[in-house]
């Protein structure tokens, strides 16, 4: 029963086809239209019919007229949008037909058509793709890019300034803003440009439309770019450079990186995004293909920034390109994250760490110039050696990047939009982070090299001057910058006190001869023996005070309050003892009569000199406190 009831139909179907169908196309159609029931009805249906592909034949016939007369033309299809949308309906119906009699490649006379099918969709494909190269040229020329590159924009202002040759270049401003997206292409020609890429990917040529679009949108960025002061460069001419000159290419560096993970790259991915819509991975490739080589030129110059040199006086502008591109990293992960842009991304990420090993190297090399400093030569009157003026302020300089410096020396994470803008913390947790470290033992260096250079002077009042002089130094620079927070408040009383002892080493050295010579002999004599002994200890008092006035009013102490404090505390050792001397000398019967004769300096007079004259040294012989 089933038998007969499924010839009975195909016996309807052939009738109502062979009636209704008044050419063989129209009857063809409607055989179509049976078969899109039941793929088996159209075996049965043209059973009877004696070649399956004529009608097939047909069809490839009337497309081929229709689509070789718009390939033929030599005007842009796209300059009339009749002929454009009649060229997409003759190439959609050609894919629907290859995909309708697909089924049917078996058949050898079907295969056959099929293959000059596929001949015709491939020139259809060759001219699409020429029609939108063409698109995609005119449009960028007729893209004004001034309001884009203005000081409101993407660095350019509207002024410019007069070549030799009479053309005129724009001038460089500041970008202040980069919440910004370029409309590059005209929204219509987007649409456009769309409506062919949608034929060709249909079509298998998804890779062909992406090159096209690729080549021209990635002169698009080179040019920008250039635009922005970005000098094309190999890793080997930026290790090449004079360092005065690579500092202002990293600056020009700097900004060009921001304007292009900020505004550039957004910008072509949402292009990318427009004109293949619905196709993410053609999308993908196509952004790739336009970033690539502007990414690795940004990448290449940081890249030979972190391989380059560690000298020390690099440190900052190594910390400039390592913080632009940590900053960065959130829009690197955005942009850079599918399958065919990845690599850039975890590029991006090793030369971000690369420029972190880069700074712990400089470090290095500033503990090794510490340790190489030779101590040849002593500072004059003891004042300030240049390695520590050196040392303390390139340490102060460097600690205003403290944030910065804490995540270079903690073990490197990736950072997120979250940890990039991480705040100071808890002080209390500084002094044993990884970089409080660093900065201690940079500061015990620098303090066993101070030491070893103190041992060049002979006189051991003038070393302790010395000592003192360097060590207030660099306990002022610590607690008056991040440093003190880093080393903490024990490491600053720790070392306060070594000036206390160094002052009381000075107070020692210089003076205990001179207040020797005040010490008065309680020993049983005779009154003239004690007056003579009186007279001679004077006299010795004299010529030790005036020796020592003459030889430390050459010394220095570059700090006022501390000068202050060490004439005091001289002065109020010295006077009591003075003015002890001077009532017994009076009060002696022998001597007292004419005793002011012996007397070269009153009480006042000595504290004059104290005050006056010691360390009074040139502040030009390394007193200096900058």
């Amino acid at each position: 029963m089933a038998e007969n009831g499924e010839e009975k139909l195909i016996a309807v179907a052939r009738h109502i086809a062979k009636t209704l169908g008044h050419t063989d196309t129209m009857t063809d159609d409607i055989l179509q239209i049976f078969s899109n029931f039941d793929n088996r009805l159209r075996e049965k249906l043209t059973d009877d019919q004696p070649t399956t592909s004529a009608s097939l034949e047909r069809i490839l016939k009337s497309l081929h007229r229709q689509i070789s007369r718009h390939l033929s033309t030599e005007h842009p299809i796209w300059s009339d949008s009749a002929d454009s949308a009649a060229f997409l309906d003759s190439v959609d119906e050609l894919l629907a037909t290859i995909r309708q009699w697909n089924p049917m490649a078996n058949d050898k006379s079907v295969s056959a058509c099929l293959d000059k099918a596929e001949d015709l969709l491939q020139q259809a494909m060759f001219r699409l793709e020429d029609e939108f190269r063409t698109l995609m040229q005119r449009a960028a020329e007729s893209v004004d890019l001034t309001p884009y590159q203005s000081g409101e924009h993407l660095n350019y202002s509207s002024e410019s300034e007069e070549v030799e040759d009479g053309s005129e270049i724009p001038i460089a401003h500041p970008v202040t803003d980069y919440d910004i997206l370029i409309e590059a292409l005209p929204a219509g020609i987007i649409s456009d440009l769309h409506e062919i890429a949608k034929r060709m990917v249909a079509a298998g040529y998804g890779k062909e439309c992406s090159h096209a679009y690729s080549v021209c949108r990635r002169e698009f960025l080179e040019e920008s770019l250039s635009r922005l002061g970005l000098q094309k460069l190999s890793i080997d001419e930026v290790q090449k450079m004079q360092w005065t000159e690579l500092e202002d290419e990293i600056e020009k560096w700097v900004k060009a990186v921001n304007v292009a993970l900020r505004i550039l790259f957004p910008s072509e991915r949402r292009l990318c995004d427009r004109v293949f819509f619905g196709f993410t991975s053609v999308s993908d490739l196509s952004f790739m293909e336009v970033s690539r080589g502007s990414t690795i030129q940004l990448l290449n110059f940081a890249d030979a920034v972190a391989i380059s040199s560690r000298a020390p006086e690099r440190l900052f502008k190594v910390l400039d390109v390592y913080e632009a591109l940590r900053d960065l990293m959130p829009e690197f992960e955005l942009m850079f994250s599918d399958q065919y842009c990845v690599l850039l991304r975890n590029e991006a990420l090793t030369i971000w760490r690369r420029l972190g090993e880069a700074i712990r190297g400089i470090f290095m090399e500033l503990e090794n110039l510490i340790r190489r400093d030779p101590a040849k030569t002593p500072v004059p009157g003891g004042g300030l050696h240049p390695i520590t003026r050196y040392v303390m302020n390139y340490i102060r300089a460097a600690c205003r990047s403290r944030i910065t410096l804490e995540q270079v020396f903690e073990e490197t994470v990736v950072p997120s939009a979250s940890a990039v803008d991480y705040r100071e913390g808890d002080d209390r947790a500084l002094s044993s982070s990884s970089l409080a470290v660093q900065m201690a033992w940079i500061m015990e260096l620098l303090e066993s090299n101070l030491e070893a250079k103190s041992k060049i002077y002979k006189d051991s009042a003038l070393l302790a001057v010395f000592m003192m002089n360097n060590e207030r130094y660099i306990i002022q620079k610590v607690k008056d910058s991040e440093l003190g927070l880093l080393l903490g408040d024990d490491w600053i009383r720790k070392h306060a006190a070594k000036v206390k002892q160094y002052h009381v080493n000075y107070q020692r050295s210089s003076w205990s001869k001179v207040l020797g010579a005040l010490k008065i002999d309680n020993n049983a004599m005779s009154p003239t023996g004690a007056s003579r002994s009186l007279k001679e200890k004077l006299k010795l008092f004299n010529s030790y005070f005036e020796e020592i006035c003459k030889i430390q009013s050459t010394w220095i102490i570059f700090d006022e309050q501390l000068k202050e404090d060490l004439r005091i505390s001289v002065a109020g050792t010295l006077s009591p003892a003075y003015r002890n001397f001077i009532g017994r000398l009076q009060s002696n019967h022998d001597s007292g009569r004419h005793a002011e004769r012996h007397i070269k300096f009153s009480v006042e007079d000595l504290e004059a000199r104290i005050t006056t004259e010691l360390f009074q040294g040139n502040s030009g012989s390394g007193g200096g406190r900058k």
